[in-house]
């Protein structure tokens, strides 16, 4: 059987001519294209795929290695899907550093600037959190010995891996790529002392701390979620994530002290 013939091509009426009480017609303007829906599909499933890695790294990986396998994926996954693309995608997704990822001739006095208030975020926040952080760690922990302060064995290994394998690479993933995609997706509609956030923090904190407890099988562990949210305020108040990777390294580095100073490490 042949396919029936096309319909006949309708033509449009000539308009009348000038004169007539009717305008000459005029040219449409092209329409501009509409552009892609944002959605949270994508990267949801990102987080879950590399959620799913970094789990399987951490097990796979000797342990004196995992931790640093894990920040690598972190890295590997934000550099592929942020820091290879130009400035503009990189200064969007907060993760500029400065000036320092970005592939652009070095600016320092932008540096100096963005490092010299990331480091009073960082102190005001210190100052306010880490006091009452210590009162709660003694009575979660129904401590009843006195605090003795007790020097890492190696300290610029430990303070070197807090800042450059795990606070950077999470911070540059969960706060960088994750929440920023996130909020693209789920708009921001609550103030909270100047910064605007939105389901997104929520979704990537809980995210952050199942990452958490899936490395480590311990109830603990999804208390990350609480500072994870102190994290993403961070990313939404300064508009980048270096203060949030600074802090990030703090509290690591503050909680571990504590956990020395009253005997539940070594």
């Amino acid at each position: 059987m042949l396919p029936d013939p096309p319909a006949p091509l309708a033509l449009p009426e000539p308009p009348p001519p000038p004169g007539l009480g009717a305008e000459s017609p005029t040219p449409e303007a092209p329409q501009a294209p509409v552009p892609e829906v944002e959605t949270a599909r994508r990267p949801l499933l990102v987080a879950l795929g590399t959620t799913v890695l970094v789990t399987a790294l951490s097990y796979l990986t000797p342990k004196d290695h995992a931790g640093t396998a894990v920040g690598l994926a972190f890295l590997a996954v934000t550099w592929w899907l942020v820091l290879r693309a130009d400035e503009h995608v990189i200064r969007a997704h907060g993760l500029s550093l400065g000036g320092l990822l970005e592939p652009l001739p070095l600016d320092r006095r932008r540096l100096l600037r963005d490092a010299a208030a990331a480091t009073l975020w960082v102190l005001v926040l210190a100052v306010l959190i880490f006091p009452p952080f210590w009162i709660g760690f003694k009575l979660f922990w129904r401590v009843k010995m006195p605090f003795v302060l007790r020097a890492f064995a190696s300290p610029w290994n430990e303070i070197s891996g807090h800042f450059l394998a795990v606070a950077l690479p999470e911070e540059a993933f969960f706060r960088g790529y994750l929440q920023t995609r996130l909020d693209a997706a789920w708009a921001p509609r609550w103030r909270v002392l100047g910064a605007d956030l939105g389901p997104g923090l929520f979704v990537s904190s809980a995210i952050f701390a199942i990452g958490h407890f899936l490395t480590v099988p311990s109830l603990d562990r999804l208390a990350v979620f609480f500072p994870s949210l102190v994290f993403g305020w961070l990313r939404a108040r300064t508009g980048g994530v270096g203060a949030g990777i600074v802090f990030h390294a703090l509290c690591n580095i503050f909680s571990a002290t504590l956990q020395r100073g009253y005997g539940f490490s070594r």
